[in-house]
């Protein structure tokens, strides 16, 4: 399936988030809503090939994917002028800074501007959307949920950070608002999230009694799915996108 990239500018309430639309193309009559939208969220590293090549894989399941710049507010990628090693100064104020560019009420207010941007797009059905997020925005996309439960019918993370804390804002506390059905894929020896907030975690998940899957992927690292990572793993990140293609096919199609 061919598949049309096409940068775009999304307006928001604090300003405007670009991206990349990817629409697919089969050759039918041109305008016709036809696609289920679904949003790329890229990890703390911003837009670069991998996620652009992760987000167009996407879109030839037959979707209409979103890749917006989720970090607008600091800039346009790229962040990193220099290799990202996370016991470098330098590369961690970056991440800091990105990642505070980012409070919870700033996600909740992006979700918002993406979902009427993909209204708006001839190209994308009116139905419901999926969200999947890596590493930082695996939190996002489960926020993106439970702010528009209406919305949203799946949602997924991979080797998502801080998805339980002891924060009251912590994102396992928005679990009673969502009806999307959910999917997490964990790292093992995680910083972000360590197997003791995975098992706090699942037992959240049990109790909001929703539609789910959680999963620690064995001998996957934090990054495994994306492949510029020094922690990719292939054979991994392929089952991962095989749960990513059996979630959103069972809900957005």
């Amino acid at each position: 399936m061919n598949i049309i990239e096409t940068e775009v500018a999304i307006r928001t309430a604090d300003g405007t988030a670009d991206g990349f639309l990817y629409t697919p193309s089969d050759g039918q009559t041109a305008g016709a809503a036809r696609w289920p939208a679904a949003m790329h969220l890229v990890d703390i590293g911003g837009i670069r090939d991998s996620h652009r090549g992760m987000a167009k894989r996407l879109a030839s399941e037959g979707y209409v994917v979103l890749l917006p710049n989720v970090f607008y507010r600091v800039g346009k990628a790229p962040f990193f002028a220099w290799p990202m090693k996370m016991d470098d100064e330098k590369t961690m104020r970056r991440v800091g800074e990105l990642r505070d560019s980012l409070p919870p009420e700033a996600m909740v207010a992006d979700g918002k501007a993406y979902v009427d941007f993909l209204a708006k797009q001839q190209s994308a059905s009116n139905g419901a959307i999926g969200a999947v997020g890596y590493c930082f925005t695996g939190a996002m996309a489960l926020r993106f949920a439970a702010s528009q439960p209406d919305k949203f019918a799946a949602a997924a993370s991979f080797h998502g950070g801080r998805l339980y804390t002891d924060d009251p804002t912590s994102p396992h506390t928005l679990l009673p608002r969502v009806k999307a059905r959910l999917y997490f894929g964990h790292a093992i020896e995680d910083r972000s999230m360590p197997k003791e907030a995975i098992e706090k975690f699942e037992l959240a998940l049990a109790k909001w009694g929703g539609k789910y899957e959680s999963e620690t992927y064995a001998g996957a690292h934090h990054g495994w799915t994306v492949p510029d990572s020094r922690s990719y793993n292939q054979p991994h990140a392929e089952r991962a996108f095989e749960k990513l293609t059996e979630l959103f096919g069972a809900t957005l199609k």
